[in-house]
């Protein structure tokens, strides 16, 4: 699995809000807004809102106001909740934030950004020693990659990791 990275301006109704509660890193414009809008069309949001959502943010109470009535949420709100990490002033600066931290992400190991997300994932709903395990389990397959050997040698040779050739996943 890749880090996926949502760039929310304007509206993200309904449907947006299930598929941005699946991103890794979401940020936002100023003008973005926030809406569960499936119970005005006799629906139950079904597409991982209700799930997702309320590890997202940390509260039930919010979640369900969102879902029940349904509230909008605007840009600062959505900063204070954790909805998104960052809300930048306009669309341009949003982007070139985004796709900054694309790029940033994208000059690493992809075994090291894999497994960060692949583990996040797995112990987002495991007790914190099952979660510990599994990580050491999985550092020790990945210490039989070639990517801990170069961004060894990289840090030595103070380089940074968009001058590694690493893996290709």
């Amino acid at each position: 699995p890749k880090p996926v990275i949502a760039a929310v301006h304007g509206p993200c109704i309904g449907a947006g809000v299930d598929l941005i509660s699946a991103c890794d890193i979401r940020f936002c414009s100023q003008d973005a807004s926030f809406q569960v809008k499936e119970v005005d069309i006799g629906l139950a949001a079904d597409v991982g809102t209700l799930q997702r959502l309320p590890k997202i943010v940390g509260s039930q109470r919010w979640v369900r106001g969102l879902g029940l009535q349904p509230e909008m949420m605007l840009a600062p709100e959505a900063l204070r909740c954790g909805l998104v990490s960052r809300v930048l002033p306009d669309k341009a600066a949003l982007l070139e934030v985004a796709l900054g931290v694309a790029v940033a992400i994208a000059a690493r190991s992809p075994v090291a950004v894999q497994g960060t997300k692949i583990n996040l994932v797995y112990s987002r709903d495991r007790p914190t020693p099952e979660g510990l395990q599994h990580m050491a389990t999985w550092n020790m397959a990945m210490l039989q990659t070639e990517d801990i050997l170069k961004s060894v040698q990289a840090a030595l040779e103070k380089k940074g990791p968009e001058e590694v050739p690493f893996a290709k996943l």
